[in-house]
């Protein structure tokens, strides 16, 4: 690699997920996910939005996919919605449900786009929610019957896989804090939802070794943990974090073991298993890469009123931050991605979400919206990722977050992180400077990004 370009054959990309931009969830036979029933319940997300119309893009999305072809994109990640395919969640495949992502597929290949499809991120059918969701040990099963199926008819087109979209989410948000589907508080829950997950993962890994022929992996958010002070509570707070959201996803998937803090944590929620080594050494399948969606850091202080972890966010107040109210930190990018190689080992790595929600307004007025802080974003991020890749990290490609204005879950449509400018009282997308700047920095292998 040359001082400014990046390693050649490295994949540049954009991603989004189905059920925040797709729309139509119900359409040509669909089951009703617990997304699209969480985002129906009063007081559930901001103003009451939806998915059912999203950025339509289960009608425009060959649209969408000129619209990739344009920027010059190598790479399209996207998510399967499960609940098209299995309608009741098991059983009785739907075919219209499947054949949309067939025709997706053909499309991206059609203008030269790799897809890379994600079993997994955050729409359970809602029939499987009903019988307990994560929650119920049949879960791995499930997933790897519709796993299965996606995999026999998609997987000759389709080189790249993942089986789950941020696990960590799933659970906390899910089912620790209530801010997600299926919106539940339980302590109790959040362990054994984990251990589901991460079941369900190593099951559909071992189920694509009989069936596929190109990679599979998993993605997981890491948020680098700093303690506020050397205190030693506020070690301990940073440790305590950097296990309860970093870890608890990759030291079993790579360790074949929990971290010892979660047990501290957790204490008598902790699920007793009759052999918890072997248990913690089954979700140890091998994977052929493994993505990382990084959007911040957090700077940690002790604060024991903050169950479990006990974790406080110490705001950076001279710092940039988003409208989710995340500090802009690109260091801590470059420092998670070391971190990964040096306690992991050198396995693949993709950045596959990186991005910034920032003011847009919601009608674009003229070809182009102006979003400065968005290209700062993506400029100083991407050279972070650089950084990384010289101190001899293997990364070997970079997802943008998000190609589309689209429905950020609880958030509705009150956050921007498109590349593309979407009105969603008329769905017209125009493309946004950071979109013109990364289809540069495409174009030129990274050469755009200057020094830095």
């Amino acid at each position: 690699m040359s001082e400014l370009v990046f390693p050649e054959g490295f994949l540049w990309g954009a991603a989004t997920s189905a059920y925040q931009v797709e729309g139509s969830p119900l359409a040509d036979g669909a089951g009703v996910s617990n997304w699209h029933r969480f985002s129906h319940t009063p007081r559930m997300t901001h103003n009451g939005d939806t998915g059912d119309i999203a950025c339509d893009h289960y009608r425009r999305w060959e649209q969408d996919l000129d619209l990739m072809a344009g920027l010059g994109l190598q790479s399209y990640r996207f998510s399967i919605s499960w609940s098209r395919i299995f309608p009741d969640g098991t059983g009785r495949i739907n075919q219209p449900g499947l054949d949309f992502y067939q025709r997706l597929v053909d499309g991206l290949l059609a203008r030269g786009i790799t897809p890379n499809a994600t079993l997994y991120h955050w729409d359970l059918p809602a029939a499987l929610d009903d019988r307990g969701g994560w929650l119920n040990p049949d879960v791995a099963h499930w997933f790897t019957e519709y796993a299965t199926t996606v995999f026999r008819a998609l997987d000759d087109r389709v080189p790249m896989w993942s089986t789950l979209n941020e696990p960590w989410v799933v659970m906390h948000a899910g089912y620790m804090a209530g801010e997600h589907a299926p919106g539940h508080r339980s302590t109790w829950e959040a362990p054994r939802v984990s251990h589901n997950l991460l079941r369900a993962h190593a099951s559909a890994v071992r189920a694509y070794r009989a069936e596929g022929r190109g990679r599979i992996g998993l993605v997981v958010n890491l948020e680098p943990k700093y303690a506020a002070s050397g205190r030693p509570e506020d070690v301990a707070a940073q440790a305590r974090a950097e296990a309860y959201m970093n870890r608890q996803y990759l030291d079993p998937v790579f360790l074949g073991r929990y971290p010892d803090e979660l047990r501290d944590l957790l204490g008598e929620a902790w699920p007793a298993h009759a052999d918890e080594e072997a248990e913690a050494e089954s979700l140890r399948e091998p994977i052929d890469w493994l993505g990382i969606n990084y959007y911040t850091r957090a700077v940690t202080r002790d604060e024991p009123g903050d169950l479990p972890v006990r974790e406080g966010r110490v705001r950076q107040e001279r710092h940039t931050h988003t409208e989710m109210g995340w500090e802009v930190y690109p260091p801590a990018l470059t420092d998670v991605l070391v971190w990964v190689r040096d306690r992991y080992g050198d396995v693949p790595l993709y950045i596959t979400e990186n991005g910034a929600a920032f003011y847009d307004p919601p009608v674009a007025e003229e070809d182009v919206v102006e979003d400065p802080l968005r290209v700062a974003y993506y400029r100083d991020h991407l050279r972070a990722v650089r950084e990384a890749i010289r101190r001899g990290v293997d990364v070997r490609g970079y997802y943008a977050w998000s190609l589309l204005d689209n429905f950020e879950w609880s958030a509705g449509y009150a956050k921007r992180f498109g590349l593309v400018h979407v009105d969603h009282q008329t769905q017209r997308r125009t493309p946004k400077r950071s979109a013109r700047f990364y289809a540069d920095v495409i174009r030129g292998n990274g050469a755009a990004l200057g020094p830095g």
